[in-house]
């Protein structure tokens, strides 16, 4: 497994390096097959540590957790127990999904962008409609079903999952509502 552990204008010693990979080779022998990356960010907040994991399962699934402490380590250890009660929560769901599959999951690029927001005072001012650009990147779509989709935006905590359906290779949105339900888009063509 490949590990990036990083500070945002912290200095991370070799002993907290040693810590985060042991501790999560710990918790992942539990659970995930074969986890493929685990990227740990440290930052500073004001008079506390943040700690922000995440890791990529061979299954396409991404699995986060951020915890803030006063100290880095506990703010670590927050951060690890978060993750391992979302993973012990979708532990008999990994299995399925990871024993159904014989290969990785197919990750397709994608490019994603960030959009300026817009401003009422100089919307009027505005000759083009054409959005400004704020930044520019490269994503990554999984092949995935739809209940994978629905398990990634869960274990990653985010409010919208777009994915390539493994049933019929379309691009497919899968998004949290305001009632709490989970709404999923199916674009095919019909006939």
């Amino acid at each position: 497994m490949r590990y990036q552990i990083s500070g945002k204008q912290i200095d991370i010693g070799a002993a907290l390096q040693t810590h985060v990979q042991t501790e999560l080779d710990d918790m992942l022998s539990k659970y995930a097959g074969r986890p493929t990356e685990a990227t740990v960010v440290f930052s500073k907040s004001g008079h506390e540590y943040v700690c922000e994991t995440v890791i990529h399962l061979s299954t396409g699934l991404t699995a986060q957790a951020r915890a803030h402490e006063p100290e880095i380590y506990a703010a670590f250890d927050g951060s690890n127990e978060k993750m391992d009660k979302q993973l012990r929560r979708y532990k008999r769901r990994l299995k399925d999904h990871h024993r159904e599959r014989s290969q990785p999951v197919e990750l397709s690029a994608a490019d994603s962008y960030i959009l300026a927001a817009t401003d009422e005072s100089h919307e009027a001012d505005k000759t083009d409609d054409a959005p400004i650009i704020v930044a520019e990147m490269e994503t990554k779509i999984p092949a995935i079903s739809v209940g994978e989709a629905v398990m990634q935006m869960e274990l990653a905590d985010t409010h919208v999952v777009v994915f390539r359906n493994e049933k019929h290779n379309g691009i497919n949105v899968v998004y949290r509502r305001d009632d709490g339900n989970i709404g999923w888009i199916d674009p095919r063509t019909t006939g």
